[in-house]
């Protein structure tokens, strides 16, 4: 006996409603005659470098506030992200923080959505002054917010995850934001998710390092396909020679090679990322553990829980280029881990050395940048063992690191991101 939805939908609080949408699904519903005002999912945490961390903030936290500074009195309602969105409003020095959603991309995940953001003013009986977004035009929740009336303001994704655990953590700049995800819409138009950023004392952030961009074959299939972000990284070392390496192409026909040698070589359809997550997914394909997932995160999942805890050798080789900002170069890695595939070395090593080299970039990184606090946000941080390396080789180097409890570090966690750091600017004339 369970409750219950569709994929991708939040759970059926209606009897018909259920009977309707999952009548192909159960064999039996056990109804009642109590009404569900809305729906809240169960939550989820991890214990994480020994304290709870909160994957899923649902039943039994939400909606109860995250106190926080204010430099304005401005009632803000933020919307969230596309994915395991949450919305968040802002009255004086609190935050509440509205219970999972989900992924918007279902019309009874949107209506689920506008629903929360309909209650929560009501609730707490407060008209919101500004509406705080995402900076991703095509977001479902950037298109209703843009729909509001009264001012708004845009939130670049990886901000949101550090302000959000800066907020949670009461921790004020300046500090160096660690922001390591799947996927945010750039300052630049492109996909970032892999980065480094300096939290200023006005409230606002520069872009201090990333990891080195390759691109993605097929664009969001790629997500679905962690085969593409190994054959988009491949191709950012090797270029065309990459298709004379048959080696590496096992895992497409024929015919997928051409159509995907094609969108590279033309720059169609394949965008730039300096995300972390698809490098956790490239890494995932190329040691054979994941060409295509069913759920999101399910490549980096399994590279996590293949990784060697007792393992005791040398992380991979990378590099820093530059400055200002930073690029972390992963290729001497990637050459190095395609060497020991080639001699046999196991799955579990080699995921070893990969988290270990992760760990080692944040630390290398952080050293550059002088700020001693270290805030950790983003998916990626959802993975115990990295985040509990990383956490030890902060500590030992004398810096101190700090990351989420109560609030996801998933984006969960941006709707109150997006209310803080909207809070820490004046809001953008723009009325509608």
């Amino acid at each position: 006996a369970t409750s219950g939805n569709l994929s991708d939908e939040p759970i059926c609080i209606d009897q018909h409603v259920a009977l309707d949408r999952l009548g192909g699904i159960a064999d039996s519903f056990l109804v009642h005659d109590r009404p569900i005002v809305r729906h809240v999912d169960d939550s989820i945490v991890r214990l994480i470098a020994g304290r709870e961390m909160m994957l899923r903030r649902a039943r039994g936290y939400a909606p109860l506030p995250i106190a926080v500074g204010s430099r304005h009195n401005n009632v803000i309602l933020a919307v969230g992200a596309h994915l395991k969105n949450t919305v968040a409003l802002k009255v004086g020095s609190d935050v509440f923080v509205s219970q999972h959603i989900g992924d918007l991309a279902t019309k009874a995940a949107h209506d689920a959505f506008t629903r929360a953001a309909a209650d929560l003013p009501r609730l707490y009986e407060a008209e919101p002054d500004v509406i705080a977004h995402d900076l991703h035009p095509e977001y479902l929740s950037t298109r209703f917010a843009l729909q509001q009336p009264g001012q708004k303001v845009a939130v670049q994704h990886h901000w949101a995850h550090i302000v959000a655990c800066m907020a949670e953590n009461e921790i004020a700049p300046p500090a160096l934001g660690v922001s390591w995800d799947g996927t945010g819409y750039g300052l630049d138009d492109t996909i970032w998710g892999g980065e480094f950023l300096l939290a200023r004392n006005d409230g606002n952030f520069e872009r201090a390092g990333h990891l080195r961009p390759f691109r993605l074959p097929g664009g969001e299939q790629a997500i679905k396909e962690p085969r593409r972000c190994a054959l988009g990284l491949l191709h950012e070392i090797f270029g065309e020679e990459l298709w004379r390496k048959p080696r590496y192409l096992k895992a497409f026909a024929p015919n997928e090679t051409t159509v995907l040698r094609q969108m590279l070589a033309k720059k169609i359809n394949a965008p730039l990322t300096s995300s972390a997550g698809r490098l956790f997914d490239a890494v995932g394909a190329l040691i054979g553990l994941r060409q295509r997932t069913s759920f999101e995160g399910q490549a980096a999942m399994e590279l996590e829980f293949a990784a060697a805890n007792d393992f005791s050798g040398s992380p991979y080789p990378f590099q820093l280029i530059g400055e200002s900002p930073i690029v972390i170069d992963w290729e001497p890695a990637i050459r190095a881990l395609l060497s020991d595939i080639e001699s046999g070395t196991s799955p579990g090593e080699i995921s070893a050395k990969f988290h270990h080299m992760l760990s080692k970039i944040i630390l290398a990184t952080a050293d550059r940048s002088g700020e001693p606090k270290v805030i950790l946000s983003g998916g990626c941080f959802q993975n115990r063992y990295l985040t509990e390396l990383v956490i030890a080789d902060l500590r030992a180097a004398g810096f101190e690191p700090v990351w989420h409890q109560w609030i996801p570090p998933n984006d969960g966690g941006i709707s109150l991101g997006q209310a803080v750091a909207a809070s820490w600017r004046e809001p953008e004339a723009t009325e509608s």
